[in-house]
């Protein structure tokens, strides 16, 4: 008999793709969110029944209820499945289940989880492997964020939000970094690495470590546990590591050509591959790096590797490129923590030298902006014009919190604070010259500006002929 399952907040990245999984696993999938976002459309046309708004009638006949984190308790519908006996479930408590059975590969950290989870995905696919995957991101080689494949890997970014990691017990982990986040969450530094020793500490018996020597937390992670005699490898591009990346150059694709070595038992070097990315900045290269050996750990062929992530175009709103339009070329990027503006604008200045950088900044939540405030104010020394939006509180309530404060903090020649995003978008119309580069920096709706300013200056191309 055929399961149905009905997720709440299906229209979202991380329900939508476990939907998606549940789909093609031959389950009934129905779903309800607030409006009817693209990748809620796309599972409608897949064959799930989307709902848009919550109500009680919605869950009938579903034998388990799936709700994202950004469900209150007291949501209608987890209210009507609650009364009349039918399970509900957490994402953090559902995907564990996913797991069972299949060599399941975990990629955490506080950066580049979406990236190095699509690029070992990519690379799994490209080697006919077929794996089952749940993505942070739709990938712009699969063009989905997830599916259910016959192979025996399953991939998954594992997300710390919410401790949602702390449900799986996978087989081998990928930890990138781990800066303090989401203080909503974990008010300190301790509280946040607290949870991804937990996380590592559900290593499947035997499983396998990566990690980046290079980040002071994800190294204390790998240290404790080849401690407990866990099996862990590292990797680096700035020191010496089990994998590391020499010799980087820019390329002619915009991104970086590297050699990939890799220490053998005995301590000794040995270059494996090249590598030439087409995605830009020094962190896809240690994104890349970590793929790299997670895919030598499972027995994919180095050449092959390489291939694949030669191939490799990146991940939506990671650095996407959504169109140019008289000599102005407008991207996307999901950077919403200090550290992903500077690495996100310094990817930005390195593909497109000699040309005027702006950057438009949404901040995301209070919290994380407050916790976070001057590791804000010095990020964007790399571009040459910026503006700060009002606050996109997500799940917070609204607080009456100075934008401007923040972008006089700055202390940057050339930043200003413009509340809403019509009025941005209209600002950049008047101001963006041909040879410009704005790069728009949201983890919230702000990738509007970006398509408002692109069709506006398409149709003002069409105009003048």
């Amino acid at each position: 008999m055929t399961t149905h399952y009905h997720l709440i907040g299906i229209g979202g990245t991380g329900i939508s793709a476990i939907a998606r999984v549940l789909l093609e696993s031959g389950g009934y999938v129905s779903g309800s969110d607030r409006v009817l976002s693209p990748l809620a459309k796309s599972l409608e046309k897949a064959g799930a029944t989307i709902y848009v708004g919550h109500r009680a009638e919605n869950i009938r006949g579903a034998d388990l209820v799936i709700r994202s984190s950004a469900i209150a308790d007291d949501n209608v519908e987890v209210l009507a499945a609650q009364e009349a006996g039918i399970p509900v479930l957490k994402r953090h408590d559902f995907l564990g289940r996913l797991l069972d059975d299949r060599f399941g590969i975990a990629v955490a950290g506080t950066h580049g989880k979406t990236t190095t989870t699509a690029m070992l995905t990519w690379i799994l696919v490209f080697a006919s492997r077929d794996p089952s995957y749940i993505i942070g991101g739709v990938s712009q080689n699969l063009q989905t964020n997830a599916h259910a494949g016959q192979g025996e890997v399953f991939m998954l970014e594992a997300d710390e939000y919410d401790r949602m990691f702390l449900g799986l017990k996978p087989k081998m982990i990928v930890v990138t970094n781990v800066e303090h986040d989401h203080p909503d969450c974990f008010p300190s530094y301790e509280d946040y690495l607290g949870a991804f020793q937990e996380f590592v500490s559900r290593l499947q018996k035997g499983g396998t470590l990566i990690s980046c020597i290079e980040d002071a937390g994800a190294s204390a992670l790998l240290q404790a546990a080849h401690k407990d005699g866990r099996q862990g490898y590292s990797y680096a591009i700035t020191c010496a590591a089990d994998y590391q990346a020499r010799g980087l150059n820019r390329n002619e694709r915009g991104g970086f050509t590297f050699e990939v070595y890799h220490r053998s038992p005995d301590g000794k070097m040995t270059s494996l591959v090249k590598i030439t990315l087409q995605v830009p900045g020094e962190h896809n290269v240690l994104n890349a790096l970590a793929a790299f050996a997670a895919a030598d750990q499972v027995g994919i062929p180095t050449a092959q590797a390489a291939a694949a992530l030669n191939t490799f175009r990146g991940t939506g709103r990671r650095f996407e490129v959504v169109g140019e339009a008289q000599d102005i070329t407008i991207i996307d990027d999901y950077a919403h923590h200090p550290t992903e503006i500077r690495a996100t604008l310094a990817a930005a200045r390195s593909r497109y030298p000699g040309r005027r950088l702006w950057a438009v900044w949404q901040p995301h939540t209070y919290s994380r902006t407050l916790a976070l405030f001057d590791g804000f104010a010095s990020s964007f020394t790399s571009a040459a014009r910026v503006i700060v939006t009002d606050v996109y509180a997500a799940r917070e309530p609204f607080q009456n919190f100075s934008v401007s404060s923040l972008v006089q903090a700055m202390g940057h020649p050339d930043a200003r604070y413009i509340p809403t995003l019509p009025e941005v978008a209209s600002y950049l119309e008047e101001q963006l010259l041909p040879g410009d580069v704005l790069v728009v920096l949201s983890a919230g709706d702000a990738d509007q500006v970006s398509a408002q300013v692109l069709a506006s200056l398409k149709e003002r191309k069409a105009a003048h002929g």
